[in-house]
């Protein structure tokens, strides 16, 4: 009997916690669709800004997967449209597949991009990171940021919880539907995390001082 008492609490323990786990995931989905909540476009209805931000996501052999070409080709179609006149390519250079920061750069290059018009952030390491440090390294105010649509409400909640009057912009993704499915749900569970990292306002990884790099790409010619 005692057994059965101690199995019957460890089961009330669990599904509370799952319970509560439910709640908060919904609490915070709740608070960044909110905070982006008329901030989010498609790349044919993205209103214009100085700068658009790139978040990184995975490369191979140097070259960026799924994911991250199709952000990269609506950055593109941004500034050659005349919507943004930089970009700020932001993610990890030492990443676990390649060094991101290149690939972005070398992508863009390569669909016509010029590279003077190119800035990288090699400690984007998470998206709230590549926000704070948008604001406090190159001293960005308002901006574009794409990504895919499963990811850019928090994107958007973030950098405007960063002090950056931000528009959020779809990017496609020829990826596989299972794909799509595993990291709809990565990001459902991300999003507490932000809620959190918004609320107690922490410092990014790594803290750099401001620099006017950004400032000379949007001053460049060409």
């Amino acid at each position: 009997m005692g057994e059965r008492r101690i199995v019957r609490r460890l089961v009330g323990i669990g599904a509370g916690l799952g319970a509560l786990a439910v709640l908060v995931v919904a609490a915070s989905t709740v608070w960044i669709s909110r905070e982006a909540s008329g901030h989010v476009y498609d790349v044919d209805d993205a209103p214009e800004a100085p700068v658009v931000i790139v978040l990184g996501a995975q490369v191979r052999d140097g070259k960026p997967r799924e994911y991250l070409a199709g952000r990269l080709d609506v950055a593109v179609r941004l500034v050659q449209d005349g919507r943004a006149r930089a970009v700020l390519v932001s993610g990890d250079g030492a990443g676990r597949s390649g060094d991101e920061i290149a690939a972005m750069t070398d992508y863009l290059v390569e669909k016509g991009i010029d590279r003077s018009k190119i800035v990288g952030d090699r400690y984007g390491l998470d998206t709230y990171d590549t926000c704070a440090r948008a604001v406090q390294t190159y001293g960005v105010t308002k901006a574009l940021i794409v990504t895919q649509g499963f990811h850019v409400p928090r994107a958007v909640a973030l950098c405007r919880g960063a002090g950056i009057d931000v528009a959020g912009v779809n990017a496609g993704c020829e990826c596989r539907p299972i794909t799509m499915a595993r990291n709809t749900v990565r990001e459902s569970l991300a999003r507490p995390k932000a809620v959190l990292d918004l609320l107690s306002g922490r410092d990014p990884v790594v803290v750099s001082e401001p620099e006017d790099s950004l400032g000379k790409a949007l001053a460049a010619e060409g």
